[in-house]
């Protein structure tokens, strides 16, 4: 059995495990629980009869799962609710409606359930409680843009952003800046009720304000950062012109700012992180060292450019073959976070792809190694693959076969690339988003 056969099969062995334990349900399990009279979450407790209602709301690729997993542990206390999750990432509710919509340009149903979830939480009361479920795709998955900023405004706003390769966060503090839900306006809006937030985690470093926009976390933002985002990509002269103009009226203070920490409309909200990348790490350690590899996590907080990213890890790749530093084949390195695409051809492809590319290029004819990155929600970029997967054969492969892979990876046309290979990585939704997994396995030189 050829080298890079084994390496591959143990490759999606081990991403199988690190997905599992990105199982969104069982992370919120894990944090909360109730015995019908008192429900714990994470540290704290609250005494359930002194609610009239229990509602559950959120949005999220894992939010359906996230609600399951709420349900299960509260039962007939849970009085309703709605969450909004991508098309297809869904999961059987009793007590919440669920509402499919658009991801990651935001659509027509995702403004309507915007709506609905905000009349939600608006409507509540004192002796309300409202459990809120967010996750990666929150952002996206709640478009409720401020007047007079419409829905093809804020479309057109994030297909800029998504173009010109601006991490998760800058793009984050424009949309909070333009929405009446994101930045902490959620628990503005549920005031005076009691808000506990679950949230998995999808970004580095899991700051709370960035995941899914933060919607009732105090936002670190202002308008000023966000003008400042769309000077960094020379996006000002760009965007719609009335999206420009509530930004500049927010810094000169006519338009109110999102709360910030202090803000009393906090004085009642818990925000507890659930899961988050390094759990899909942490499983995947384990199981690359069941399998007989020596596993080195690189970090899990990896950022920047696809490109770049992706010519560094094949290097450490080398270099343990060529040097045995720093980690003596057989051995799997491990890296976890979210790099960056900035699109210059016109291809089809997203940001696992890309990464795999451009490391099968610098790893051409190296040897026994294999290279996988794929998202953990089953979905990379505008494309039903997750990743894909190539080893030191992969280029000269794709050459017999007439693909010039530096040619396709100028047009950003990874997909189109591992398509007739056989290597793209199709796992459908997941229903769980903490973030990439990527991994190289190095076996023992001939």
């Amino acid at each position: 059995m050829p080298e890079e056969t084994t390496l591959r099969r143990h490759a999606l062995t081990i991403f199988r495990a690190a997905l599992e334990a990105a199982d969104p349900a069982t992370a919120v399990s894990r944090h909360i629980e109730s015995d019908g009279l008192v429900l714990t979450a994470g540290r704290r407790s609250y005494n359930l009869r002194a609610f009239d209602r229990v509602m559950v709301i959120g949005a999220g690729k894992a939010s359906a799962a996230m609600a399951h997993a709420v349900e299960r542990a509260l039962g007939a206390r849970v009085r309703g609710g709605l969450v909004s999750v991508k098309y297809g990432h869904t999961a059987r509710l009793r007590r919440v409606e669920l509402v499919e919509c658009s991801h990651p340009v935001p659509d027509q149903a995702g403004l309507r359930g915007a709506e609905r979830m905000l009349a939600l939480a608006s409507g509540a009361g004192e002796r309300d409680l409202i459990v809120c479920v967010v996750s990666g795709g929150a952002s996206a998955l709640l478009p409720l843009p401020a007047a007079p900023v419409t829905l093809e405004q804020k479309q057109e706003v994030t297909r800029l952003l998504l173009a010109c390769g601006a991490s998760i966060d800058e793009i984050n503090t424009v949309r909070k800046h333009i929405s009446e839900i994101k930045g902490g306006q959620l628990a503005r809006q549920a005031f005076p009720a009691t808000v506990i937030s679950l949230l998995l985690s999808d970004v580095i470093g899991d700051d709370l304000d960035v995941i899914g926009s933060g919607p009732t976390v105090p936002d670190a933002s202002t308008f000023a950062s966000a003008l400042s985002v769309l000077a960094r990509y020379d996006l000002r002269g760009r965007v719609p012109c009335v999206v420009l103009e509530r930004l500049e009226r927010g810094v000169r203070g006519e338009v109110a700012e999102t709360p910030k920490p202090g803000d009393p409309v906090f004085a009642r909200v818990q925000n507890l992180v659930v899961g988050s990348n390094r759990l899909a790490v942490d499983a995947a350690v384990r199981r690359a060292r069941e399998l007989g590899y020596r596993p080195v996590v690189l970090s899990t907080l990896i950022e920047g450019e696809t490109r770049d990213i992706a010519r560094m890890h094949a290097a450490i790749a080398r270099e343990a073959l060529a040097s045995g530093r720093p980690a003596k084949p057989p051995v799997c390195f491990i890296s976890g976070g979210e790099t960056t695409v900035t699109l210059r051809g016109p291809g089809l492809g997203g940001r696992n792809q890309e990464f795999v590319l451009a490391a099968a290029i610098d790893l051409a004819g190296a040897g026994p190694i294999v290279v996988l990155s794929a998202g953990t929600d089953g979905t990379d970029g505008p494309t039903d693959a997750a990743g894909a997967l190539a080893d030191g054969r992969t280029v000269a492969r794709a050459s017999a076969c007439g693909l010039d892979a530096r040619a396709f990876l100028a047009a950003n046309d990874s997909y189109h690339f591992f398509e007739p290979l056989g290597d793209l990585l199709k796992t459908g939704p997941t229903n769980t988003n903490v973030m990439d997994i990527r991994l190289l396995l190095i076996g023992r030189p001939a």
